[in-house]
């Protein structure tokens, strides 16, 4: 049996892009505090510059409202986020979110256990983003056991 993990995508690369009015103070926060290298880089007349950060592998989540409005009250208690918040998978969100926030990030929830196991926190960050750096506690195979966890989408056959 064929799963959708074993489906090769037809995208390549999800790239995000983000206008910065300060754009030295959010590539120093996104590059140098947060962690992301710079894949690549480039400038043009008139001060025109752009950096190209590496975020690992990308996933696009797509969320109802009920479902956005459920996640924002499990990890904040309350709506904060925007139409579109970005998320980052770290090691360890404790340290992450400490060493985001004396980069300058606002704090707006501290990393929360999850009914995904998953711990979760919230900040306000450079380039005007919302963003939640999360740690999986669990295996992916751990996470499908629990209720709730699964695909509505139809598993392809041989």
């Amino acid at each position: 049996m064929t799963t959708a993990e074993d489906k090769p995508s037809p995208v390549r690369q999800l790239r995000l892009v983000v206008e910065a009015e300060d754009y030295e103070a959010a590539l120093a926060f996104y590059r140098d505090v947060l962690g992301l290298p710079e894949q690549a880089a480039f400038s043009n007349d008139g001060d025109a510059r752009v950096a190209i950060l590496d975020a690992g592998r990308a996933t696009l989540e797509i969320a109802n409202t009920a479902q956005k409005e459920f996640i924002d009250e499990v990890e904040v208690g309350r709506q904060v986020a925007p139409r579109i918040r970005i998320a980052f998978e770290v090691d360890d969100a404790q340290a992450t979110t400490d060493r985001l926030v004396e980069a300058g990030a606002e704090q707006v929830a501290p990393p929360t256990l999850t009914p995904w196991q998953s711990l979760n926190a919230r900040l306000d960050a450079p380039a005007g983003l919302h963003i939640t750096v999360f740690q999986e506690t669990l295996s992916l195979e751990e996470r499908r056991s629990l209720d709730g966890f699964g695909t509505e989408a139809p598993l392809p056959t041989d």
